[in-house]
């Protein structure tokens, strides 16, 4: 039986919650998923537990099923250059970094568009691109507070 996204690859630059429960559901409907991580600890949910399932944090394992994981240091060019021709034969990128953050790494919507102007690039913040609130982060418990 095909899936509806089995043709899509997606390029996961995302960590904690939102981005990767985007990503999980992508590759839930058979989208290739690419999560990238930092070397030496990988995603930070990593070693959010307990619980743990089979040595793995259970939060993580929560949200980061049917995807492939790598390695890469965005701090260095060769890592950059790595997440560069992972975009260019991709068809989305999700991030949830601070605004601006991949900026200071070349990997913004701007530079990467122009490796792959057909790719979809989704960002997802807590309070949007702009405004006075951009800046700030959005994990769940703040907007639960905030949300009263």
């Amino acid at each position: 039986m095909k899936s509806l996204l089995q043709n899509i690859r997606v390029l996961d630059l995302s960590r904690i919650l939102a981005g990767p429960y985007c990503t999980m559901q992508l590759g839930d409907y058979g989208a290739d998923v690419i999560k990238a991580e930092v070397p030496g600890r990988g995603d930070d949910t990593r070693q959010w537990g307990p619980p743990w399932a089979g040595g793995e944090s259970a939060y993580y394992l929560s949200v980061n099923r049917n995807k492939r994981s790598i390695t890469v240091n965005l701090k260095h060019a060769d890592g950059q250059d790595i997440i560069r021709r992972l975009a260019a034969s991709a068809d989305v990128l999700v991030e949830n970094f601070e605004v601006g953050a991949l900026s200071r790494f070349s990997l913004d919507f701007e530079r990467i568009r122009a490796v792959n102007p057909r790719l979809v690039y989704c960002s997802i913040t807590g309070y949007g691109q702009d405004g006075p609130w951009s800046g700030r982060p959005g994990y769940d418990f703040i907007i639960q507070a905030e949300a009263d």
